[in-house]
């Protein structure tokens, strides 16, 4: 379903193969055949994307060449502001909201040539996993229109994978680049916190929000990344709680019939992976546990070392996070709620009124061991390219469904979705989630790789070698 690589387009438009305006056209012509199955979209932001169109063209023919961008279409998540256009974050809440002025990220993306076609779809003001609590109703898995295609930035993966635009922007506070990006089968990235500005963002929780792209692969949203990147912040020094520091302890699928091999006996030579065991492989869907196991066992093939970690404390992860987002999303949305709170779904609304009860006494507290948890994977990380582990523990979930079975239990999906995602949200490294095709499974799940605070260049390195072995999710 995609027109093509960014490198393929780039060289199609520098040849003059290819438009800028022709490429729009077709991809707004698959917005409008797609968008009633997949509800993608909120917003088509046509007159301003043809109006970057007409300024790509023009300038390739002056010999004006903005970079890997330029004259390419790109959609953002609608929490993100664009001048002149609505900024509903999905809710009743904002629905005569417009913008006057872009967020610096879309600034960046415009600089560097894109050409911005809309607004996707998400859970309403980022606050769920699943996309369905949304005021312009659920976005839909692009594989099974009956499932979630994750969240919160649920409509940018399925526009991705389905080849409305060559990369969205979304946001990630506990997950939400790359919960969907796993769900949906594509390529998704939180960089360091900080690093992509933030600013004309709806926040959500603000030390936790991270902004990124996703694509259909490392290196389409590597160009993306250098185009709205700038330098990660300085690392605070964490605090830990007593007890001191804790260290580490010792779309299209692959091939006929969906295994994993190594691609490229030898790519991965040298690279050095920790697998993070304990809390992250507990509660695995049997289908995720044996496409991890076949991806480990094929980046081995391929010469990586790959060790075996844990990160201490990290039971603490659900805790800590949620008194973090709660905290966080009570101070963003008080004057919100008491002035329009029967304007929110329902679902999220009562998120938001217990998470007015919390003391400050806990989100302190959990301040405290969140600087444990970041200390505790910079410690994983010592002398490994990247920690390595399961994106979702489960695969895309009905619409509506509220738990789901593993090993004969039944689980919250709001807190298996967010289990294996929400810890690096909180510690600000960069993660990237890798699509891998289970054998047998019609549906994806992802890869998750995660690498040092303010290394994400690093992370993506790594990244493309293993991509290279396991090959990408969209051809």
């Amino acid at each position: 379903m995609r027109t093509g690589s960014i490198a393929e387009l780039r060289h199609a438009l520098r040849t003059r193969a290819l438009s800028a305006e022709a490429l729009l056209e077709t991809t707004l012509a698959r917005v409008e055949a797609e968008n009633p199955r997949l509800n993608a979209f909120i917003t088509v932001t046509a007159d301003l994307a043809r109006e970057l169109a007409r300024r790509a063209d023009d300038e390739l023919a002056r010999g004006i060449d903005r970079g890997p961008l330029h004259g390419l279409p790109v959609s953002l998540k609608d929490l993100i502001d664009v001048a002149g256009e609505p900024t509903t974050a999905a809710s009743r809440v904002l629905a005569d909201h417009r913008a006057v002025r872009h967020a610096p990220v879309v600034d960046r993306l415009i600089e560097a040539g894109a050409v911005v076609i809309g607004k996707t779809n998400l859970h309403e003001f980022a606050f769920g996993t699943t996309c369905e609590d949304s005021a312009f109703g659920p976005a839909r898995h692009p594989l099974d229109p009956a499932r979630s295609p994750g969240g919160s930035s649920g409509g940018s993966a399925a526009a991705v994978f389905t080849g409305l635009g060559v990369a969205s922007i979304g946001t990630d506070t506990g997950g939400s680049i790359r919960i969907p990006s796993a769900a949906c089968g594509i390529v998704g990235l939180k960089p360091t916190w900080g690093e992509v500005p933030a600013e004309g963002v709806v926040p959500l929780a603000r030390s936790l929000d991270h902004v990124g792209p996703m694509a259909g692969s490392v290196a389409d949203v590597e160009a993306v990344f250098s185009a709205i990147a700038g330098p990660a912040p300085p690392a605070p020094a964490p605090r830990p709680a007593e007890g001191g520091a804790p260290g580490a302890q010792d779309g299209a699928r692959p091939t006929q019939g969906g295994g994993l091999g190594a691609r490229d006996v030898g790519h991965a030579a040298g690279l050095r992976l920790a697998r993070l065991a304990g809390y992250f492989e507990e509660v695995l869907d049997p289908v995720v546990r044996s496409a991890h196991e076949a991806a480990l066992g094929a980046a081995a093939m391929a010469g990586a070392r790959i060790e075996t970690r844990a990160v201490e404390g990290a039971s603490l992860t659900p805790a800590v996070y949620l008194l973090t987002v709660f905290a966080e999303a009570a101070a963003v949305h008080g004057a919100w709620l008491d002035g329009h709170a029967g304007a929110y779904s329902p679902a999220v609304r009562l998120r938001l009124e217990v998470a007015r009860l919390g003391l400050a006494e806990d989100y302190v507290r959990a301040q405290e061991l969140r600087g444990r948890l970041v200390m505790a994977v910079d410690a994983a990380l010592a002398g490994v390219d990247a920690l390595v582990l399961p994106t979702l523990p489960i695969l895309a979930p009905l619409l509506g469904a509220r738990t789901v079975e593993i090993g004969g239990r039944e689980h919250p999906i709001r807190a298996m979705t967010l289990r294996l995602t929400q810890l690096f949200d909180l510690t600000g490294h960069p993660a990237i989630s890798l699509p891998l095709w289970p054998a047998g499974s019609v549906l994806p799940t992802g890869l998750q790789l995660v690498g040092r605070r303010g290394d994400t260049r690093g992370l993506l390195a790594t990244a493309r070698r293993l991509e290279s072995v396991l090959g990408s999710g969209l051809r």
